[in-house]
């Protein structure tokens, strides 16, 4: 089933989810429909299975870059080189705005999908508890500040990336600059450890 699921993956990205009929996915995998039907229970269960492996895969990517930046640091110094230009990174490029729209796109099929929902819910409270670990990890190691929950700074992070959608469609975005300058004060004040910034 895994590669019905990447199948139907692939095809979310190019295309719209109306497009996407079960017979075609059978024939690029070789996968029997009997079987597809029989796994998924219908086509929206195929495309709500495969929504969710995108949701978790594009948040799972932020979560392992931050998770590295905290963990394979050596020392604060260390820490503030790799973690100030990836904050700007989680918003930056055509490959991001990509993911944040998919994203975006998969939240907004979830609002009207209970089964979606469901999976997504279920999901997102998996890799919001990962990204608190992360950012524990950092708390113990006196990088991030303690006054603030590991879960709040997980969720604003997300809410930065989800935020940055808003400026995907406008007709006059933030400069890429005045964006990185932003999220790095935003970084400075709201994550940092203040004696590490005082330092």
């Amino acid at each position: 089933m895994k590669a019905v699921i990447d199948e139907v993956v692939s095809r979310l990205w190019t295309g719209d989810e109306s497009l996407i009929r079960i017979p075609d996915i059978c024939d690029a995998t070789g996968v029997n429909y009997g079987s597809v039907y029989h796994h998924f229970g219908s086509r929206e269960g195929v495309i709500d299975a495969a929504y969710n492996q995108l949701f978790s895969d594009l948040v799972q990517r932020d979560i392992d870059e931050l998770s590295n930046a905290s963990s394979e640091s050596a020392d604060i110094d260390e820490f503030l080189v790799r973690i100030q230009p990836l904050i700007g990174l989680l918003t930056a490029g055509e490959e991001r705005r990509r993911s944040r729209a998919m994203r975006t796109r998969i939240v907004a099929a979830a609002l009207t999908r209970p089964e979606l929902a469901a999976l997504i819910g279920a999901t997102e409270s998996r890799l919001t508890v990962e990204l608190a670990d992360v950012m524990s990890m950092g708390q113990d190691r006196g990088f991030v500040r303690k006054d603030v929950s590991a879960r709040s700074l997980a969720v604003l992070i997300q809410a930065i990336v989800f935020g940055r959608v808003l400026d995907d469609v406008t007709t006059t975005p933030v400069e890429q600059e005045d964006w990185d300058f932003t999220m790095n004060t935003l970084f400075q004040s709201a994550m940092l450890n203040g004696d590490v910034r005082d330092s």
